[in-house]
């Protein structure tokens, strides 16, 4: 009996994950992924987001936590939850022998909702070869045919990891827009982790920064950046800033940036100061290094 898409309203729940290596550990992850939007996943190398989408797919054992995907529990419930998910990775799994038409033949037997017209009509308009072998594609070319395979199984869910890393500037607006177009349909949702925050800013409704295995801040993106500002001004007049809204300041010889947060009260505590707008980017570097100070 065909099984039933199970109703839900996070496409994605974690929570109290814990997980630890050698070295390092993830630290008791909450995050939740809500239906119909855009999650991005930002954080430097090594902060743990690679492995925190490894738990998800349950392609590796928790110490602790629980992880619900699509509704279903991920690891007694995965066979289910998979038939739902697309993945895209920054390597492509595929065999670099195989050819399209060889990878049509293979996920027609893997997913029961695998549809071949769709699959090479994503082919057709990714401009993607059928008989050619993927190892000689260009990584554009592979991470579009990787999409063309999420895309071809009735995913409700997308989970990337670093889909646009390494590509020129044309296709990764091209793959942009079909991420845009993809949750047009209020029933997707795709987790997308990605160091390149300038991607995110555009197609994001949510921003997760992870640092060091722990979760930073997590909320709607344009909620994050209204929150947070930029203050610059001579060295004696940081004093003047209240230790509570101080994120991170990065120093000069003769002048200090300071990022704060709560950028409404601090604007109305210290009027004096110009307040200026931040990208992503700068959140991310003075959350994790600002407050070092490192002298130019």
């Amino acid at each position: 009996m065909e099984d039933t898409m199970r109703e839900y309203e996070n496409a994605i729940e974690i929570s109290h994950l814990s997980k630890k290596y050698d070295g390092f550990a993830l630290q008791d992850i909450s995050l939740t992924v809500p239906k119909g939007c855009i999650m991005g996943f930002i954080g430097q190398n090594g902060a743990g987001k690679t492995t925190t989408i490894r738990s998800i797919l349950n392609m590796i054992p928790l110490d602790a936590g629980t992880i619900h995907v699509l509704g279903y529990d991920h690891e007694k419930e995965e066979c289910k939850a998979k038939e739902h998910i697309g993945f895209v990775f920054d390597e492509i799994g595929f065999h670099k022998v195989l050819n399209a038409t060889d990878l049509n033949k293979m996920f027609r037997n893997i997913y029961k909702n695998w549809d071949e017209t769709v699959f090479f009509q994503n082919l057709e308009r990714f401009g993607l070869p059928k008989k050619k072998a993927v190892g000689k594609f260009s990584r554009g070319m592979q991470m579009k045919l990787q999409i063309a395979v999420a895309l071809s199984h009735q995913a409700k869910l997308l989970i990337m990891d670093e889909p646009t890393s390494g590509l020129d500037p044309v296709v990764r607006n091209e793959i942009l827009d079909i991420f845009l177009e993809f949750v047009q349909n209020e029933e997707h949702t795709i987790l997308l982790s990605s160091h390149i925050t300038s991607d995110l800013e555009r197609i994001a409704d949510y921003i997760t920064f992870i640092d060091q295995g722990k979760i930073l801040l997590s909320g709607e993106r344009i909620s994050i950046l209204e929150d947070h500002g930029m203050i610059k001004c001579k060295k004696e007049e940081v004093a003047k800033i209240s230790s509570e809204y101080i994120v991170g300041k990065r120093i000069s010889q003769f002048s200090v940036e300071v990022l704060v947060k709560e950028k409404k009260r601090c604007i109305q505590e210290c009027p004096e100061f110009l307040m200026e707008e931040v990208s992503l980017d700068e959140i991310m570097i003075f959350y994790i290094s600002g407050s070092k100070g490192a002298a130019a």
